[in-house]
Formats: C-alpha cells, sequence, structure tokens
C-alpha cells in the first residue's frame, strides 16, 4: 500500500506545488491520478520515488516511509515509465529493457534473456531486440519503456501520462496492452493522466485533483460518473456534455447505443 500523509511541496519564493495531500492508494489496484497542469500529480507521483522530496509530510509503503530507504535502491525497486520513454538511445531495445536489471548486479547473459521474456510479455517482436529507440514507432518505445520498467519485477509500477504522445489508434492498444498486463501481474499502479477518458477506461478508483494536489473527488468511475461531487468535477469530466448522455434506438432489430447528438457509439448486448 501506498500512503501519502499530508503531504505538502513548496518551492522558492512561496511557490506551492501540492498541499496537505493525504491519501491511501491500496496495493494491487490502478489508481489514476486526474488532473490538469498545475494540479501536482507528476508532483505526488515523484514523491513515491524520492525524485521530489515533499517539504513536510510522509509518503510511507507498507507502513515505511521512503525516506528511510536509499534513493537509488528505492527507485530500482519501482517500475517508472515516462510519457517520452526516456530510453537510452545509444543502447539497443534489448540493453534498455535489461538496464537496471544490469545495475543491480546481474550478468549480462541473464539479464538479456529475462529482457527478452518481457519483450514478449508486452508485444514486441524479437526482431526488434537489436534496434536503438530512434528505429522504433512511438507505440513501440513506450512498450520498450513498459517492459523495462517491469524487468525487477516491482511490486508498484508509476505511470507519468505513458501514452500521451501517441496516436489515438495506437494509445488505444497500449491501454489495452496495461489492461492485460495488470489482470495477469496485479500490480500497485499509479496512473497520471489529464485525458478524463483514459483515467476512467483504466482506472479502478480516479481521484480527481484540483490546483496544488486539492482532491476534488475519490471513487470508481462509475461513481464519479453518477455523483460529481461539484461544479468542478462535472464540468472537468463532462459530465453534462452530450456524448456523455447515451441511450439506444432499435434499428434494424437491434438495440444501438446513440450519444446526445445522436451518433452511434456501440451495439448493446443481450
Amino acid at each position: 500500500m501506498i500512503e501519502f500523509d499530508e503531504v505538502t511541496k513548496e518551492y522558492r519564493r512561496g511557490s506551492v506545488a501540492v498541499e496537505a495531500f493525504s491519501l491511501e492508494i491500496p496495493s494491487h489496484r490502478t489508481v489514476a491520478l486526474l488532473g490538469s497542469s498545475g494540479s501536482g500529480k507528476t508532483t505526488l507521483l515523484r514523491m513515491v520515488n524520492r525524485m521530489v522530496e515533499p517539504t513536510s509530510g510522509r509518503v510511507l509503503i507498507d507502513g515505511e516511509d521512503v525516506r528511510a530507504r536509499d534513493a537509488v535502491e528505492l527507485r530500482r525497486s519501482i517500475g517508472y515509465v515516462l510519457q517520452a520513454g526516456g530510453l537510452l538511445p545509444h543502447r539497443t531495445v534489448i540493453d534498455n529493457v535489461a538496464t537496471v536489471l544490469r545495475l543491480g548486479g546481474m550478468t549480462r547473459k541473464p539479464a538479456r534473456l529475462r529482457a527478452a521474456e518481457l519483450m514478449d510479455r508486452v508485444g514486441l517482436e524479437s526482431s526488434l531486440a537489436r534496434r536503438y529507440p530512434a528505429e522504433l514507432s512511438g507505440g513501440q518505445q513506450q512498450r520498450v519503456g513498459v517492459a523495462r520498467a517491469l524487468a525487477p519485477d516491482p511490486n508498484i509500477l508509476l505511470m507519468d501520462e505513458p501514452f500521451g504522445a501517441v496516436d489515438p489508434i495506437v494509445r488505444r492498444d497500449l491501454q489495452d496492452e496495461l489492461l492485460r498486463l495488470q489482470a495477469e501481474l496485479g500490480k500497485t499502479i499509479v496512473f497520471v493522466t489529464h485525458d478524463v477518458d483514459e483515467a476512467f477506461r483504466l482506472g479502478d478508483e480516479v481521484v480527481v485533483l484540483r490546483g496544488h494536489g486539492v482532491v476534488a473527488q475519490r471513487g470508481t468511475p462509475a461513481e464519479i460518473l453518477a455523483a460529481p461531487a461539484d461544479d468542478f468535477v462535472a464540468d472537468f469530466i463532462g459530465a453534462n456534455r452530450a456524448e456523455r448522455s447515451l441511450s439506444t434506438v432499435d434499428i434494424g432489430g437491434r438495440s444501438i447505443a446513440v450519444d446526445g447528438n445522436g451518433r452511434p457509439v456501440g451495439v448493446m448486448q443481450k
């Protein structure tokens, strides 16, 4: 379990990124931190692996303050996926995936064998192993990033807008892949995004943030859609937009779901 205990982050000249934020993230669940720029979501994410240190308050993993652990060791034990992939451009795909294992002392051959297994797990063909990041598509680069994050078999996976730089079709594929992996592996995932649909699709729970890490609402996607806490949440998630209002019509003997603009969005199954 990850626990944020009254964490605050202030920068020079009195700038406040996060103010008195508290939250418990249960084990083996995906929690999406959803907010716009300035909501503090990335700052909160990076407090977990000590890439950002809180000005006050504590971050705990299974009851232990993360500051009690060596920062480098902590980071190597937590998977971290960035929007831009964060791949090492001068290393091949297989060596990028094996990076954390090699840093942890594993010799080259077993590290590469483990990396090859992970490439297969995230849907990367073995023929890509000797390519360099610049030779990959954006979606392939993100899969490499996910494979690298999973290499040390971490209990926690931090994901910071990981699919934001790819086109919508690839983004959907990567979301599907993450859902499949989570069903298989059961990690504790903290997923940062500004995309409402992505948060609702991936998160077991969603935390909607105002500025400075103030929690506007926490709940399952269904709970938030059914009962937004206030006008801020309703506006942010687009609860009153026509595309959120669904109804059914009968066409050719089948029930078709349509949005408030009358556009078909799916077929109702019996």
